[in-house]
């Protein structure tokens, strides 16, 4: 049996249910044992037709180019590699079935410690260096190749459009930097680019982090607990969106001395400003809205990061970068209302489609 055939053996049904499948891509182990990434594919039966209600939705752009598997025109295979945010995991389905429609193949990575990938007795999202998702996106990076050459028998190696949110788009923006030519494009879904505040506020919490950081790194600070952006995503309050309660808590996860200080360090390289050599979009709601207690305010504004300033570091990501906004969108531009998430959809997909290489 060839390698290939080995690890396409090895993909397992997904939670997600019909048309995904997931494989685990076991990893270095660290202090708290095994460790392993998730990658989530979508690949419906070629014999299938676009979801009909994608269909609905995906405009003539689009249904001029619909399939239920994406085609290779001679050139490189198209894959769109996303890359979930903090407390979270891939549950985007609607996204992914809109890019397969649109010729992409759709890949997700649940990172170590999060969603899939999260093991017994593992620190939920616990790292002290961001740095560390270099061997998870190697991994996948590696898996997707292999397996698009078995899908496709194109033995050139395809285009990687990464597509990342929240604290996924700081991690995609560092590893962007650090490692040019690797993407064809970077997709930015209201990325974690800066602290709450300013620069000041980070300058401040990194003097008061660093003591606990170096001396033990797993401590947990105590913050108030702010469910009012889970609120405004899940079913089961005011969202729409089924969300794993493990997965995607309530109260989202412990913040812990270590892992802020990463996340803070992360920030301050923004700050210096990144050089990433492939085109960068950034995608952002209208407002920012932050409080505690949920109210009707938070279903059309970003209760989690502030997007005024987001916006003015995206610029310093890249030569080419662009700033879409969307009034009325929530921090997941993709969990939006639907007529939000629909057009930022259409506007990923002509995105993509100016920059196929």
């Amino acid at each position: 049996m060839t390698t290939t055939d080995q690890s396409v053996s090895l993909w397992q049904p997904d939670v997600l249910g019909h048309g995904y499948e997931c494989l685990d891509l076991p990893l270095t182990a660290d202090e708290e044992g095994p460790v392993k990434a998730t990658l989530v594919r979508h690949a419906p039966p070629v014999s299938e037709a676009a979801p009909h209600g994608i269909l609905d939705f995906l405009g003539s752009f689009t249904k001029r180019k619909r399939r239920s598997a994406p085609a290779d025109p001679g050139g490189a295979p198209r894959v769109v590699l996303y890359l979930h945010g903090w407390a979270d995991y891939f549950l985007q389905t609607e996204l992914a079935e809109y890019l397969t429609a649109s010729g992409f193949h759709f890949y997700a990575l649940d990172l170590r410690k999060f969603g899939r990938s999260l093991l017994p007795g593992q620190t939920p999202g616990y790292t002290s260096d961001l740095g560390v998702y270099d061997e998870d996106l190697a991994a996948a990076l590696t898996e997707i190749e292999r397996d698009v050459a078995s899908r496709t028998s194109n033995a050139t190696p395809p285009t990687i459009h990464l597509l990342a949110h929240s604290l996924g788009g700081l991690i995609a923006a560092l590893w962007a930097d650090r490692n040019p030519g690797r993407v064809g494009t970077l997709i930015l879904n209201s990325p974690w680019l800066e602290l709450q505040g300013s620069s000041l506020v980070r300058s401040i919490a990194m003097h008061l982090v660093e003591p606990f950081a170096r001396t033990d790194p797993k401590r947990p600070f105590r913050f108030p607990e702010m469910p009012a952006y889970w609120e405004s995503v899940s079913n089961e309050a005011h969202g729409e969106w089924i969300l794993d309660p493990v997965w995607r808590p309530r109260t989202s996860f412990p913040i812990r001395a270590g892992w802020t200080k990463a996340v803070l360090a992360g920030h301050a390289t923004v700050e210096r400003k990144l050089n990433i050599d492939a085109p960068v979009l950034v995608l952002l709601s209208g407002r920012t809205r932050i409080q505690a207690e949920w109210t009707a305010e938070l279903m059309r504004a970003d209760a989690v990061i502030d997007v005024e300033q987001t916006s003015r570091r995206a610029l310093g990501l890249a030569r080419r970068t662009a700033v879409f906004r969307y009034p009325g969108a929530l921090h997941d531009v993709f969990l939006s209302r639907r007529t939000v998430r629909q057009q930022a959809y259409r506007d990923v997909a002509v995105w993509l489609a100016a920059y196929p290489y």
